[in-house]
């Protein structure tokens, strides 16, 4: 179960909390480990980690330069408390973003995002969360294979337009060729064909050239 959320700039200043029952020592205590771990953290920290604590969890993510922080039950699984962190930030930055990153940010300035965070957490307390998370990320995968299969069918396509054009392309070498190819055999005919007639013409007028030639002499 999440028990609190914290939101701090990376320079120490808190920007908002979730509304808690503070009556609980246990919860006042962890609370009190965030600020000493947000002292702790420093650019070079990882972007996101999990501290155990007794008989609590503490998630971080580091976003943006800003912190953001949920004390878990112990049993609570990672995974939600980290998906959880990323649904929180993102908003957050969105709704608070260019404003939380300004230096003359007083303490607490987005109290207000406490009622984003609770809708959100009892989203999360529901035992039907990690389940229905699973199935998110199952319909994703999902929707990944049908997405590369798309992909593939489309490659596919793509290979197969361009063998249908280099076959235009061949076609079109190989019409030009028969064209050719056709005109010296019809050229070939037609010397067949009128040659002898050529050759006897040729002669015809050979000889009475021949003939006109000898009588005039």
């Amino acid at each position: 179960m999440i028990k609190s959320t914290l939101i701090y700039r990376t320079d120490g200043i808190p920007l908002a909390g979730s509304v808690d029952e503070d009556s609980d020592p246990q919860l006042l205590e962890q609370k009190k480990k965030v600020k000493f771990l947000m002292s702790r953290i420093t650019p070079n920290s990882q972007d996101k980690a999990s501290i155990e604590s007794g008989e609590f969890q503490i998630h971080y993510l580091i976003s943006n330069n800003i912190v953001y922080f949920v004390i878990c039950e112990k049993s609570y699984p990672r995974k939600l408390a980290f998906s959880y962190l990323q649904e929180i930030a993102q908003e957050f930055f969105q709704s608070h973003g260019a404003d939380a990153l300004r230096q003359t940010t007083r303490p607490y300035a987005f109290v207000s995002f406490d009622n984003y965070m609770q809708k959100t957490k009892k989203l999360y307390q529901d035992e039907r969360a990690q389940t229905n998370l699973d199935k998110l990320n199952t319909d994703l995968a999902d929707v990944k294979t049908v997405l590369q299969k798309n992909i593939e069918d489309l490659l596919y396509r793509g290979d197969s337009l361009d063998k249908m054009s280099d076959i235009s392309s061949s076609i079109r070498t190989e019409s030009s060729k028969y064209r050719k190819a056709a005109r010296k055999i019809n050229f070939d005919l037609l010397i067949k064909q009128y040659a002898p007639v050529a050759g006897v013409g040729l002669l015809f007028v050979f000889f009475i050239w021949y003939f006109f030639l000898r009588s005039s002499k």
